[in-house]
This record gives C-alpha cells, structure tokens and sequence, in this order.
C-alpha cells in the first residue's frame, strides 16, 4: 500500500492502483486536517494496516466523504476502521450503495460543519453528482473527477486510451467521456462559480495532481461547455 504523501500544509494524498475496463487509471484518497486537529478522509482507496497506523498519526478520523457517485468503493471498509466517523455520501449513493452506512447528503447545500475551512461546490449538469471542496489556506481544490493529468502511462493499452480520449500528456476530460455533461448550461455555470475561487493546486483522482497551475488547467479542461 502507497504511504501517505504530503501535498500542502494540512493535505496528505494517497495513490492506489485501479484498473478499470482493463485500462490502468489508478486512485487517489485525500486527507485534510481541520483547525481542531480531526480529519477529512476524501474518496478512499483500500487501507491496510501500516496505512492506517499513519493516518492516525495525524488525528483522528471524523468524516468520510464519498464525493460522487462513482468514487465510493472502499467508503464502507473505511467507516469500519473509523466507526466514529460522519459518513458524507452524493446524492444517488443511497441507491446505488444500500450496504454503505450514510449518514448525511454530500452537496454544496449540506450542513458541513467544516465548510469555513473546505468550502463546497456541486459540479451540476453531470452525471457524476461531483461536489469538489476548496481550501482557501493552501488554495488547493480538493477533487475527483473534476479533471485528470496522465504525464506518463508505461502501459501501453490505458496510454492509446489516453491518447484516443485526447488527454494524455496535458490536464483534461476525456472526449470519450464528455457525454457525462449532459446539461452543458447548467455545468458551465457550476465551472464559471469555481473559476471564481483562488486556487492554484487541484487534487484529483486519476493521474497526477496539479501542484500549480490549476486554475488555466480547469479553464482549458471545460472549454468543451462553451
């Protein structure tokens, strides 16, 4: 299991191998450490035990966020190390995940008791129900799918997936994926909202994250909306 690696003052990240479809697109897992010392844990990635060990070094566990409706899949073996941790879940989740423990809706319109540290925004008009968080301290945009970054992929099959998706080598959405958006409006003016933030650092789930340069990133990766 990947160890944790420190992305700014307070966020750690964690890489765990995921394929999908047979293509090798990998994860990411994110954690945040709040004012009072607890923790944010952002779309799990398995956690053994070393793992975890140095996750509770950091402070105690207090919410689990499944942030949208495709990044939820070691959400309940986390909340099994943690069980005294809120569980946050997107909207949908419910449904898809009747084994999930949920113990609140994961929107921009939830009651987060941490939102003046990790401010959130609902990417509407799409599919994914993505709510991405903004941590003003470190101007750092926590994320999933709110865009990727493959630099360099040595297998050769997920690299001419890449590459047919029009995003290997550069930030972006997928080509192939854009049918995701299907109210381009409706996105374009969750973007315009996030565009309006001061952020420099993105977070993401899928290849590598942005350590600067994240705003231009965001800008050419939804030019697709118009």
């Amino acid at each position: 299991m990947s160890t944790l690696k420190p992305l700014a003052d307070g966020i750690w990240v964690v890489a765990a191998p995921l394929s999908l479809m047979g293509f090798r697109i990998g994860a990411r897992m994110t954690l945040v450490r709040l004012g009072d010392g607890s923790l944010v844990l952002h779309s799990a990635v398995p956690i053994d035990d070393a793992l975890a060990r140095e996750i509770d070094a950091l402070g105690p566990v207090r919410h689990v966020i499944a942030p949208n409706t495709f990044h939820h899949l070691w959400a309940k073996p986390a909340l099994e190390r943690w069980p005294d941790a809120r569980s946050w879940a997107a909207p949908g989740l419910e449904k898809k995940r009747k084994d999930l423990r949920i113990d609140a809706r994961f929107d921009e319109d939830a009651a987060l008791p941490f939102a003046r540290e990790l401010e959130p925004l609902t990417i509407r008009g799409c599919k994914l129900g993505e709510t991405v968080l903004f941590h003003a301290r470190t101007r750092t945009i926590v994320s999933s799918d709110l865009t990727e970054n493959f630099v360099q992929v040595d297998h050769l099959p997920t690299r001419l997936y890449l590459k047919a998706s029009g995003v290997y080598g550069k930030p972006g959405w997928s080509r192939l994926l854009r049918w995701l958006y299907d109210d381009k409006k409706l996105a374009r003016q969750s973007v315009d909202r996030l565009l309006r933030w001061d952020f420099d650092r993105v977070v993401l789930a899928h290849g590598e994250p942005l350590s600067s340069g994240g705003r231009a990133a965001i800008e050419q990766t939804f030019r697709f909306l118009g």
